[in-house]
């Protein structure tokens, strides 16, 4: 936050010599320690925040590769004339803790191609997907475990 509020202020005077560099960190530096003092803040929690923004961020990329990887197969189910496709609806539950790990597991399945989240209710998830294969180790997908270790980071384990 310091960096950031430095920054900011350099970017808003518009002009850079010794004198405004050295203001702006003695400025920075006051509304840094008034925000610690009485804002709850704490560089801790900044950097807990940055950890699980990189996580969210390397989340997206799987989430984009594995959008990629269904397309794949959705394109290979279709365009197969040996293949027979066998829908399934299946059922699982995961230990996701929190509302919002659900919810983003719950989209992310909806987004990869052959598989569509029916319901979430409590732990249990439906799911339906165009074929078996599709949906062959769900419980433990790499949505999942990234979700779980978002979770673990976000309370500060």
């Amino acid at each position: 936050m310091f960096v950031g509020l430095f920054l900011l202020w350099v970017v808003m005077n518009g002009q850079w010599n010794m004198e405004i560099a050295c203001f702006g960190l003695v400025i920075s530096g006051a509304v840094f320690l008034f925000g610690c003092r009485f804002l709850d803040y704490s560089p801790k929690k900044e950097l807990g925040f940055y950890r699980l923004f990189s996580c969210i961020f390397v989340y997206f990329l799987v989430l984009v590769r594995e959008i990629v990887k269904a397309n794949v197969d959705a394109i290979r189910l279709a365009l197969s004339f040996r293949y027979e496709i066998d829908p399934v609806i299946v059922k699982f539950k995961t230990d996701l803790k929190t509302d919002m790990a659900k919810a983003v597991l719950a989209n992310s399945i909806t987004l990869t191609p052959g598989t569509i989240t029916i319901s979430v209710e409590g732990d249990e998830f439906t799911v339906h997907a165009l074929d078996r294969d599709l949906v062959q180790g769900i419980s433990e997908s790499v949505f999942v475990k990234r979700l779980r270790r978002m979770e673990a980071l976000a309370k500060g384990e």
